[in-house]
Formats: structure tokens, sequence, C-alpha cells
């Protein structure tokens, strides 16, 4: 059989799947199984601009978001625990969190193996052993890893927000398959997560008010610093240069009159 009827034929197949589909559902085959999600939410962040930094509260507030609700699907495997004083935490306070983790120790006099206790150069640990055992218990779907999230998506902070905080019913109008939940803001519009986080699940530690919405701000804001930490002291190291930069070129400006300025007369006589 030549290409050019494989080609044929494959393409026919395409046009009666999507025509049973059609008949079945009343809604194109591309629209079912690929809805356009809609463009993220525009909020304002306090890291944007030029002198922009993070706001050291949210991203506490968003770790623990993450460690009392995320962490229990989601891994953050590229965040050392004793990055943590990056975000106002005290050495004491990381040591602390880093002891709530258990880790793989070195072998007993047996062989056998032992746990130990985390220390601040630890990485925040995975919550599956394996790929196949994160499967199983989201029901065929992989967790993705959270530490360069951000940077994976498009407007990824806007991204996180909007997604976290989108979780509505499907309209009457949209085939939502088995298993999946109606997400406006994700690509196709089905999600295999369930909605994660409700209001009042966190009891934030500086007395903020836990809904819906602040929390998707804070896991947002917490998951910028994780995938960018070095944001503000590039922002602050910019400004500097741009600072310096600005008095340079005033100086040169009038050095340069000074210079000049007996020759041009010279010329003129």
């Amino acid at each position: 059989m030549s290409n050019q009827n494989i080609t044929l034929i494959a393409f026919l197949a395409m046009i009666v799947v999507g025509g049973v589909i059609y008949l079945i559902t009343g809604i194109p085959a591309t629209e079912q199984f690929k809805a356009p999600p809609l463009e993220p939410k525009e909020e304002s962040w306090p890291w944007e601009g030029l002198t922009g930094t993070y706001d050291e509260a949210a991203l506490q507030r968003g770790l623990q978001v993450y460690r009392e609700i995320c962490s229990g699907c989601h891994s953050l495997n590229h965040v050392a625990f004793r990055s943590l004083e990056d975000i106002g935490l005290s050495k004491d306070r990381v040591k602390e969190i880093a002891s709530e983790y258990t880790f793989p120790g070195d072998p007993d006099e047996y062989g056998d193996p032992t746990q130990r206790t985390g220390i601040p150069a630890d990485y925040f640990p995975a919550p599956f052993a394996n790929e196949k055992a994160a499967r199983t218990a989201n029901n065929g779907a992989l967790p993705p890893d959270l530490s360069l999230i951000v940077k994976a998506r498009h407007n990824g902070s806007n991204y996180v927000y909007s997604l976290l905080s989108g979780f509505e019913d499907a309209p009457e109008d949209f085939t939502l398959q088995s298993g999946l939940n109606y997400n406006p803001y994700f690509d196709g519009r089905q999600i295999a997560m369930a909605q994660p986080i409700y209001d009042g699940m966190v009891q934030y530690d500086d007395g903020t008010e836990a809904t819906v919405d602040q929390m998707a701000k804070d896991i947002a804001s917490f998951l910028t610093w994780a995938a960018e930490p070095s944001l503000g002291r590039r922002h602050e190291l910019g400004f500097k240069v741009l600072v310096f930069l600005g008095v340079w070129l005033i100086i040169m400006f009038f050095s340069n009159r000074k210079v000049w300025a007996p020759l041009k007369r010279a010329g003129k006589s």
C-alpha cells in the first residue's frame, strides 16, 4: 500500500471519528477535546517593575499552603530547606521544618536501611516513591513538580493563581469527561486535579483570612519565588547599575564640555 493511500485512509478515519463524536455529543471533536482555555487573570504582583521585590509575608503563607495542602501530591524537588531563610525564616525555624521530614540514612551495622531526620541542606522530599506510585494514587495522572512550574507555563504567576481560584461547575453545553474537573484556565478546560483549596482550609500563622483567592495568590507568590529566588536581588542590582550609569553619564557630559570648550573657543577666534 502506497504512502498516499495510507494518508488518505487516516484522513477519512479522522472524519468518521469526528462525525461519530458530533452525532453522540452534538459538539465538534475539536471543541470537545480541545476547548481553548481562558487567558489568566492579570494580578498586580509586588515583584513586578524595576524595583519590585517579594512580599515575605505572602511567601511564608504560600509555604504554609504548600506544606499543608499541595505537598500531598506535588513535589518541590529543586528547593532546599536552607533557602527558606531567603523568605524571612530564621535558622532555627528552618531547622525545625527540615526535622519534620525523614530521609534515607546510612545502612546500619547489619546493612539494613535506616531513616534520619532532615537537615537544612536537604531538599523537599517527593510525596511518592516513583512515577508509577504517583500515577496510581492519582487515577493515572502525574502531578507535576512545582519547583519550576511558573517558568514552565505561559504567564506563570497569573496562570497558577487563575487555575487554583478558577474551579467551577461545567457549563450545561460542555461535556465533561469522566474523572476530570472543569477549569476554564486549563488547556482543554478539563483537568484531572480536583479543586485543592477551599475557604478556611488553612489557619494562617499571621492571622490572614484564608479565602480561596488569598491562598491562590499566596501559593502563586511562593512558587514564583521557588522558580526565581534571585529576582529581588537582580532588581536591586539592576537599579543600582542604572543609578551608577546615570551619574556616570552626567559626569561624562560635564567633563566633555570642560575638555572641548577651550578648543571650540579657539576655533571661533
